[in-house]
């Protein structure tokens, strides 16, 4: 039964309308799950973007706009390239969740994984959402501050995907023409984004050898 947008009394978690003449499924807002019960919620309901917070409370997702939709098919492009020819990563898109160890559900717009990383998990873990967080993570916020693809949101995304052992994370801003860099920096175990303005490229440096994305074709869209 597809999950619903919520009633004006009975706050929930929108997502799509039902398509099969049933009545529509309202979540509370306050609902807590687990990641087992979340990933049936998922299977339930394959037409709803959802992740889940490390506390347990479902975040509905709502569909990209055209712009970003090319521009993350474009990234997913270029992260392919360079992954096929290092031979040692494996690329993933946005519909890809992973279970991280706080018990969060994310799923990054474009993330990479260590082979190796991924060729030690079994094959159920890999049909189910993974349990790593990805080496690699890239985000892409949408012109509005708002809502879970907002600056903010995806702030608290970036610093939690730090948290669970990410090497390095890329927030993009294409109105803005902006990045922020998101990693551990020194002995500090928080992490210190770095902002660029009037980014132009982007380079993996010595823990992505070789990978380097020309923003101007990104921000074109």
């Amino acid at each position: 039964m597809p999950l619903a947008p919520p009633a004006a009394t009975a706050p929930s978690v929108p997502t799509a309308l039902a398509a099969d003449g049933l009545p529509p499924l309202l979540l509370p807002l306050d609902l807590k799950l687990t990641p087992d019960q979340f990933e049936l919620v998922c299977q339930a309901n394959p037409e709803a973007v959802l992740e889940l917070t490390a506390d347990g409370q479902l975040i509905a997702m709502t569909p990209t706009g055209g712009d970003t939709s090319s521009r993350n098919s474009l990234l997913i492009a270029r992260l392919q390239i360079w992954a096929l020819g290092q031979g040692t990563w494996k690329v993933f898109d946005s519909s890809g969740g992973f279970r991280l160890s706080d018990g969060s559900v994310l799923s990054p717009d474009a993330s990479v994984v260590r082979l190796e990383l991924w060729q030690a998990l079994t094959p159920e873990q890999r049909r189910g959402l993974p349990p790593l967080c990805p080496d690699l993570v890239i985000e892409l916020a949408s012109p509005s501050d708002q809502g879970p693809r907002g600056s903010e949101a995806l702030r608290r995304k970036m610093a939690t995907y730090i948290a669970n052992g990410a090497q390095l994370g890329w927030l993009l801003f294409p109105e803005q023409r902006a990045v922020e860099i998101w990693k551990i920096d020194g002995e500090d175990d928080e992490p210190a984004p770095q902002r660029l303005e009037a980014a132009m490229r982007l380079e993996g440096g010595a823990l992505f050898p070789g990978l380097v994305l020309e923003l101007e074709e990104i921000w074109a869209g």
